[in-house]
């Protein structure tokens, strides 16, 4: 697979994604990761080998085609489901060996999210809905620790609201809020911006970008917008369930190149 960009006609192998920081253990780490569903001629190869390694502390994208196995990386990631064949580790803990509960807790524990349909409970004030993960895994709430975090992501005034009183940014910032509140190892954003206006959108994959550089946070998010992937330290690019390359520092303009250019090679 060749990834390039504007006049760029280098080749750029497959490489394993981010390394971790010298003398830190990997946020999280895919090791010859492969997904399929169905079987015989109905199989259908999601993931196809796929190794990486997200520092602590980085902000990543996941970066694709439609189909290219964008969200199914986040759910192998994230414990949402486990892989056909290879390992996944989160700080050391290799899910496979753990049993139903125990990643249940473990993802209660240890990981954050913001998922495209948000999740937020209707009848549940802001306040409550931040507060909910902390009350699953039956942890005392610190009220202060909420305001916080509403200060943060710039909600601090609606606390007592419900949902369905929000603007779809608001409760974004909602939503990034409640991933925060057990302050996790990672947290995982499945397509974030879908469905926000460009100046909203920019301002919640903002709030991601200070999560990881005021809180060191490890944030992975998944974005069909080569906009969002911009603002991250490394993008992963996907190509029909393989890690066809790892760029960084690249400008939205070069990352529409490469989907473009997938989509080209992919048509042939």
């Amino acid at each position: 697979m060749r990834i390039t960009t504007g006049d760029d006609e280098q080749e750029r192998p497959a490489v394993r994604g981010p390394a971790p920081l010298a003398g830190d253990a990997a946020a999280v780490e895919l090791a010859g990761v492969t997904k399929s569903y169905g079987r015989g001629r109905r199989a259908v190869m999601a993931l196809d080998g796929v190794s990486a390694v997200f520092a602590p502390g980085s902000f990543s994208a996941v970066m694709g085609l439609s189909g290219s196995g964008k969200s199914t990386l986040l759910q192998m990631s994230a414990g949402l489901d486990r892989p056909t064949s290879g390992t996944v580790r989160l700080g050391g803990s290799d899910l496979g060996g753990l049993s139903g509960r125990r990643l249940s807790v473990l993802r209660r524990r240890r990981v954050g999210f913001v998922f495209q349909e948000l999740n937020l409970v209707p009848s549940l004030s802001v306040a409550e809905n931040i507060a909910l993960p902390l009350r699953l895994d039956h942890k005392p709430v610190d009220k202060s620790r909420i305001r916080e975090l509403a200060g943060l992501v710039g909600i601090d005034g609606l606390l007592p609201r419900l949902p369905h009183t929000l603007s779809g940014g608001q409760q974004q910032r909602v939503a990034i809020a409640r991933a925060l509140v057990t302050r996790p190892e990672v947290i995982f954003a499945d397509e974030p911006t879908t469905a926000l206006d460009p100046y909203t959108s920019e301002a919640i994959v903002g709030l991601l970008r200070r999560a990881v550089d005021e809180l060191g946070q490890t944030v992975v998010v998944v974005t069909h917008d080569p906009t969002v992937a911009a603002r991250a330290d490394h993008v992963l690019v996907l190509d029909q369930g393989r890690l066809a390359g790892v760029v960084s520092g690249r400008s939205a303009a070069e990352l529409t190149t490469i989907l473009r250019r997938l989509g080209e090679q992919g048509a042939r």
